[in-house]
Order: C-alpha cells, then structure tokens, then sequence
C-alpha cells in the first residue's frame, strides 16, 4: 500500500522570511525603474496608468504561477521542502529602456504616447526571442559545464547584486549596517530572534524605526506621495504596440542580446534551484517569465521579466510555496492601489538592502562549495567580464555626470592613466554569455581535454565575430578582433591536443 505525501505546504513559517525578502526586492528594482521614467520627465498619467498596471500583471502572475508549479511538482516527486523560483523585472533593461529606447525616441518625436509605444513594441521583441531561448535552453544545459552557469551567476551575484547595495549600505552604516548583521544573524547564524521573528522582517522593522527616529526619513515625502494616490487597472495596448513598431528599427540590434541575456541568466537560476534538489522542468519553466513578457507588453508594459538569482538562499531562509505567492499578490495590489511610491517614502531602501547582500553571498558560496576544486580557477577567470562591465557602467555613469564621456575625453588618454575603458568595454560586452564561454574553455583545459577546448574556443570566436558577445551590435564582423583573439586561443588549444612531450610519449 502506497502512502501519497501532502506535498509541499502552500505556506510555511520560512515564507514570512522569504516574503519580506522578495517583495522589497522585487518591489525596490519595480520603483526603480518607474523612478527612471519620471526622471526623464514622461507624465505621470502613463507612468502610472498605462505602464505600472500591465508591469505589475507581468510580475505578479509570475509568481502565481512559480508557486502552483512548486506545490504540483512536490506532489508529483513527493517532496515536502521544494521552494519555488523567484521571479521579477530584469534589472539591466530598465536603464535601457528609459534611457536606450524611450528618451531617443521622444527626442525625435516629442510625444511621450510614442516613445512608450515603442518601448512596449521593443519589450514584445524581448519575449519573441526568449520564447526561443526556451526551447534552446535544455541544449545549453547539455552542453556547458554546469560550473560555468554557476560560476556565471556568481559574478552577477559579486557585481550587479550586491555592489550598489554595499555601497548604499556604507552610505549610512548607523542602519544599513546594524540591519545586515540582523540579516545574517538569523538566515546564516541561525540565532533565534526576539518573538521568533524572521529576521528579514526585524532588520526592516528596526533599521524603519532608527531611520525616522534620526531624522533620516522626510516626512515630506510621505506626503508627496500620499497626495499621488490613484487607483489604475490593467488595459490593452494593441494599437500602441503597432505605433511602436514604425520606431523600432533602430534599436532591433541591441534587443537580440539583451534577450539572450535573460534567457541566459533563467537558465542559470533554474540551474542552481537543481543544485538544491529542487528540479523543474527547462523549456516548460523558461517558457513562464518569455510569455508573461509578451503578455506585459500588451497590456503597456516595457519590461521583460526573468527568473531571479536567490533560489539558494530563499530555500536556506525557510521560504517554500507562500512567499512567492504573496509576493506576486502583493506587488499588484499595491499598484493597483496606486501606493508604490508611499510604500518606499516610509520604509529606508538602506533597511532592504541587507537582504540582496545576503542572496548575493549565498549564490558565491553555492557556486565555489558545488564546483570541483580544480575547476575554481575557470571560475575566478568567469567573474572578470562582470567586473568589467560594472565598472564601465560606473566609468559612463560618473563621466555623464560631469556632462562628458568616454570618447570625449580620449580612450588614449584614459588608457595613459590606467583605465583601459575598451577593453574593459569589450570584456564585459555581453558578460553573461562571455563569463559561461570562458569558463566552459578553461575547465576543459584544466581537465586536459583540448580538443574540446578548441572546439568552444572556435565557437565562441563566432560568437564574438557576429557581435553576440565583445561587441556593441550584432552584425558581421563587429567584434572581429575579438573574434581574432578565440581563433589564436583555439590554435594554442589544438597545439596543446597534438603536442606529446617526451614524458607524456612515454606513458602512453
């Protein structure tokens, strides 16, 4: 006689944690990119009547459907601790969109309708492609060490998931600190708490309180932001999609990898939710965040949706089932409602940071702990092209600044004084995709199989020479210097594979 198991419960006490975890961070990167919209000044009747409604549909179906496809699965292999993956907007495209997509284009033409018709138009294009990515990613899993998603997840972790935050957090240490040691008290020390409070929701609790009662809060701005009240629902933009698609030439380019990237990066998180013990199936769990991309767009959205780095951590934090599904919940009733801006004028961004410094520390330790040790030098190499291309982002954002660039003051220049922008530029060019073909090259090399090596050397030297990867656009022979570099590698790899020392002769 067969005992059936419950299965994973629809909500554990660990989803109080992993809720106030993944709603501030979902919520926090949601304000920052409707921030970058009214920093380029589009009206607010858009910004918060046509493109948060169909952005937070977007995000919040996704993280219904992520917690009934925990709660299925763990009936179906009868597991009772599956935790389900988190999900969001994608943090790179919103700066993109604002400032790539959406300001050219009102420079154009001077109508915010049209600029925001292109930006949906271009984001439809964004879940085209990943749609695509779906069925291709069972393939890359196939074939690319499993320690290069990994150790790729790790560089996004060390640069584009913590860096801002530590830097925010050192910014005011009196709170950002205090809150971060609450953190990771409770989720890595595993101390109890005061009342058994998660710690995610005492860290808030604590750095709120500290934070207006220094005098760090305004209560100005709880003001402002109260007096925006509006109610907004969800409506189709069809024919705005079909205005968008007149503008849209110009920046087709720069949609294709993009698109990549974060088909790539979901890949890499379901990856690592397998490293857990929690396995879902690719092609079905890829297809979630490129259909609700498309479906976003439509109803006015310019943002595609990926599955978030954390799964690790989440699971270790005792989040299950529930805390994706509160979350998705959460982030449309509060945009409905229209108190996304009152929400983040009362809580400290300092107070919420904490918690992507510890997702960030946990993706390292899962990365480095689950690889083969020889293998941690290809892993190390992995993180350079994330490094290179944080640091360009920080190089443009403190040179526009100043009202300069690059360019404008002289690459030769900069290289004299040590900042070797392009080649930077180039190395962090698509760095998802740079950091898994470079890992991939040198683990084989480690494990003495050059052939193979060369063979991901020579594919890779496509890559580069089409403009997928070390290159600004794709087209022919945009990144062919790069291009040369894999070719000369790929050589050196083949000599490697033909050349047997005398030693080596003898042994055979």
């Amino acid at each position: 006689m067969s005992t059936k198991t419950n299965g994973t419960p629809w909500f554990v006490k660990g989803d109080t944690n992993g809720f106030f975890g993944l709603f501030s961070n979902v919520l926090t990167n949601f304000l920052a990119a409707i921030g970058l919209l009214g920093a380029i000044n589009m009206p607010d009747h858009l910004i918060y009547g046509r493109i948060v409604p169909g952005t937070a549909v977007a995000i919040g179906l996704g993280g219904v459907i992520f917690a009934i496809q925990t709660r299925r699965k763990s009936l179906e292999v009868g597991k009772t601790e599956m935790t389900a993956l988190p999900y969001g907007l994608s943090v790179p495209h919103y700066f993109i969109v604002a400032f790539g997509v959406i300001l050219p284009v009102y420079a154009q033409t001077q109508d915010w309708v049209i600029a925001w018709s292109t930006g949906i138009a271009w984001n439809l294009i964004q879940g085209l492609i990943m749609t695509l990515g779906a069925f291709v990613g069972p393939f890359i899993q196939k074939y690319i060490p499993r320690s290069a998603l990994l150790g790729s997840l790790a560089g996004i972790a060390l640069t584009f998931i913590a860096m801002n935050p530590m830097g925010a957090i050192f910014t005011t240490p009196y709170i950002g600190l205090l809150t971060l040691v609450i953190v990771l008290g409770g989720w890595i020390a595993h101390k109890k708490l005061p009342g058994n409070l998660p710690a995610g929701l005492l860290a808030i609790i604590i750095g709120m309180l500290l934070a207006w009662v220094t005098g760090y809060m305004d209560v100005t701005s709880v003001q402002e932001a109260a007096s925006g009240f509006s109610i907004s629902f969800p409506s189709f933009a069809m024919g705005n999609l079909i205005t968008g698609f007149a503008y849209l030439t110009p920046f087709l380019a720069a949609a294709i990898p993009l698109a990549i990237y974060d088909f790539l990066e979901s890949l890499d998180n379901i990856e690592s939710a397998e490293v857990e013990g929690d396995k879902y199936p690719t092609t079905l769990t890829l297809l979630v965040p490129a259909l609700l991309t498309m479906f976003g767009s439509v109803l006015g959205s310019p943002y595609p949706t990926i599955i978030y780095i954390g799964h690790p951590g989440w699971k270790k934090a005792g989040a299950r089932v529930g805390y994706s599904l509160a979350t998705g919940i959460g982030v449309m009733l509060i945009a409905f409602v229209g108190l996304l801006p009152l929400v983040m004028s009362i809580i400290p961004l300092v107070a919420l940071l904490p918690i992507l410094v510890y997702i960030a520390m946990t993706i390292g330790t899962q990365a480095f702990t689950t690889a083969e040790a020889k293998h941690v030098p290809a892993m190390i190499l992995g993180l350079m092209p994330f490094i290179a291309s944080y640091v360009i982002l920080q190089i443009d954002n403190a040179l526009s600044a100043a009202g300069t660039s690059a360019e404008e003051i002289g690459f030769r220049l900069l290289e004299d004084n040590g900042v070797f922008y392009q080649g930077w530029q180039a190395l962090g060019s698509s760095d998802i995709l740079v950091s898994m073909m470079l890992i991939t090259i040198v683990i084989f090399l480690i494990d003495k199989r050059f052939k193979q090596a060369a063979i991901y050397s020579l594919i890779t030297a496509t890559l580069a020479f089409f403009g997928f990867i070390h290159a600004a656009e794709i087209g022919f022979g945009t990144g062919s210097s790069s291009a040369l570099g894999y070719l000369s590698m790929a050589i050196g790899l083949f000599a490697f594979h033909f050349y047997r020392h005398p030693e080596e002769k003898s042994q055979l």
